[in-house]
């Protein structure tokens, strides 16, 4: 799936792909990941440098969290363990990656809302705004993964998650919608 974007009047895309993970060790994951999803998710942009600086924001929803898939929880890059700031990738058109696996084969569905994100140079404090956003996942029934297609987020759904950012990441601001400057 492509998502065009236009951020500071300069045009962007990205690719979202979902695949089943054939391979686990080649992309660092146990032997008990094969068959559940890899999304890649690349940004094509036509700035550079600091105008590039992009980040990748990803809250997910699954049936085996505390809130048994009723509430959505920021889905960190694990192995930096809590960080300052809302992003679970952060660079220069960054790739967001992601590889989730359960070792259960018990029915489950995880929903990740997934979202790319800016903050301006000149803001009187942190802030991140979203630029567009997509979801994705898997579901388990009867010991069989099927994976849900990357499908367009609209601005409210980026919106609904305000209050969880805002709580998550006390330091930050976030803007309401898709932004483009």
């Amino acid at each position: 799936m492509r998502l065009d974007f236009s951020l500071r009047d300069a045009p962007g895309s990205v690719e979202v792909a979902v695949e089943p993970n054939t391979d686990p060790e080649a992309v660092g994951c146990p032997a008990f990941a094969g068959g559940f999803p890899v999304c890649t998710a690349s940004v094509t942009y036509a700035e550079k440098g600091y105008r590039a600086a992009l980040g990748w924001v990803q809250l997910v929803s699954s049936t085996d969290d505390a809130s048994g898939g009723t509430d959505f929880e920021m889905d960190p890059f694990e192995p930096l363990g809590p960080t300052p700031h809302p992003f679970c990738f952060f660079g220069f058109s960054p790739v967001l990656f992601d590889a989730p696996a359960r070792r259960s084969r018990e029915d489950i569905e995880w929903r990740a809302e997934t979202f790319l994100c800016f903050v301006p140079m000149q803001a009187e404090r942190r802030e991140a705004r979203a630029i567009l956003g997509f979801t994705w996942g898997f579901t388990i029934r009867e010991k069989a993964i099927s994976l849900t297609s990357p499908s367009r987020l609209v601005p409210e759904e980026w919106n609904k998650h305000l209050a969880l950012l805002e709580r998550d990441h006390p330091g930050w601001a976030f803007a309401d919608g898709f932004r483009d400057k």
